[in-house]
This record gives C-alpha cells, structure tokens and sequence, in this order.
C-alpha cells in the first residue's frame, strides 16, 4: 500500500502568512497541502515562494480580499471540474486528481454571518444553500477514491464545541447546520478525524481571535475536516495545536491526515 499525507489550513491570507507554511512543512511534511482564505487573485499568486516549499505543483482559485481555495502537491496534479456552487463563482472550492486517480477536493464554506435565521440573514441562508447543493451533487455523483477537506465552518458534533448547549443556537453548531454537514458527509464519506479520535472526546481546530488566552479557556471549535470515502485507509492523523501560537497565526490550525491509497 502507498501513503500520501494530506493537509488543511484555512491560512486567512496566503500572502500575509507564506512564511508560516515553512513551519508547517516542517512540522507535518505533507505532500499535498489544501489552503483556504487565500485571499489573493490568481495573477498575484505567489507561486515562486510556493515553489520553495517543494511544492512543484499548484492549483488555484482566488479572488482580492475574500474567500479563495489552493491545491499545493509535490505530486502531479490534473485539474478536474467543479459546480459554480449556488451560482456566485467565489471561489469556495478546487479539485483535482493526484497521486494516479485519487481525487482530491478542497472546499472553503461559507462562514453563515451572525445570526442563524434566513430570513433575516441572507449570508446564512447561502450557507444552508451551498450545503444543500454539495449534499446533492455528491449523492448524484457517487465518490470513490476521494478525500474532501477544508474550512466547512460547522462543527456537527457535540464534542466538536466547548459547549453544545450554549451554542446550539450559534452559527456553525445550530442543528440545521450541523444536520446538513452530516448528511453531505454521508453521501459518500466517512470522517477521518474520528476515526481516530472517538465521538465523546473534545476535539477542535479553531479558537477565536477574540480570546486572549485560549489555551487557558480552550473555547475550541472543529471546523476544519477531512473525510474520505470508504476505499482509502486514514492511517494516521496530526493537529498542529501549537500553530495557533504562531506570530500573526491564523485563528485555525493545520489539519493532516495521512491515507493509505
């Protein structure tokens, strides 16, 4: 059995913090790293400070200020298509097909605003659309041979937040979104994390900037995931917790999950 090591990091602006994935390299020595946030529009990509990571390929899509998906790999890469998702072309979601014909999705989901109510909240009510469709199009198209990571900013399970029940009504844990995310991942996936970290243990990669001392109060959340369909073999996992304490980190950490292919 081969292995490739797959990392995910919303990076919360690729320009602003390219120095830090020198630390990530070193620390988790992925093979292919899947960034979200890059905030950066394709003709400023900086592929030359990629490039000197020894990452020999890269796939992206961005746009200035918001939003932007990039697939980084020391492996070939072949681009492959993906939906215009909810029809508003902001660059939520790469894909490609590395290491022979493993596919590799990389999704950045919509954060969902402040107040959980469509009705009032249209950035919420987007959210609950782009999940929607996501479930959807991967139960039309079955996966195999897929790993899906990224910022899906919803922690769907009870021990994904410091607390469930004061943040039941919080946007990234009400049960709405938490229903959904679970359902997209059953058309297909299994969650790769707690295959090796059981249900009933807190797990989050995700403190807020608002918290001064997080490790102290350790108000975590788990946004950030990787699910693989049933034919690969998740055979080991990392967390880089400590990546929350780097100067000018990003309020995420660096997820990597190594997979038998």
């Amino acid at each position: 059995m081969s292995t490739i090591r797959i990392a995910t990091w919303n990076i919360n602006s690729l320009r602003l913090r390219l120095p830090l994935l020198h630390r990530l390299v070193e620390a988790l020595q992925p093979d292919v790293l899947c960034l979200q946030e890059t905030k950066v529009p394709d003709e400023l990509f900086p592929a030359e400070g990629v490039a000197e990571l020894g990452f020999g390929h890269a796939l992206h899509w961005g746009m200035k200020g918001y939003n932007g998906v990039a697939i980084l790999s020391r492996l070939p890469l072949e681009r492959l298509e993906a939906p215009d998702w909810c029809g508003k072309s902001d660059c939520r979601h790469i894909s490609a097909r590395v290491a022979g014909d493993v596919t590799v999705h990389n999704f950045y989901v919509p954060a969902g605003g402040d107040v959980a109510d469509r009705a009032v909240n249209e950035k919420f009510g987007h959210k609950l659309d782009f999940i929607t469709e996501a479930r959807a199009h991967f139960e039309a198209q079955a996966p195999a041979r897929s790993v899906l990571v990224g910022d899906l900013n919803i922690a769907p399970l009870e021990h994904d937040v410091w607390s469930h029940k004061q943040l039941l009504d919080v946007v990234s844990h009400t049960p709405v979104e938490t229903e959904g995310l679970l359902a997209w991942q059953r058309a297909g996936f299994q969650d790769a994390l707690r295959h090796f970290v059981p249900e009933d243990q807190k797990l989050y990669t995700w403190w807020s900037y608002r918290n001064r001392d997080w490790r102290a109060s350790n108000r975590g959340r788990r946004l950030d995931h990787v699910w693989t369909t049933p034919d690969l073999t998740p055979l080991s996992h990392q967390i880089l917790v400590d990546a929350r304490d780097w100067p000018q980190g990003s309020d995420h950490v660096p997820v990597c999950v190594e997979i038998g292919v």
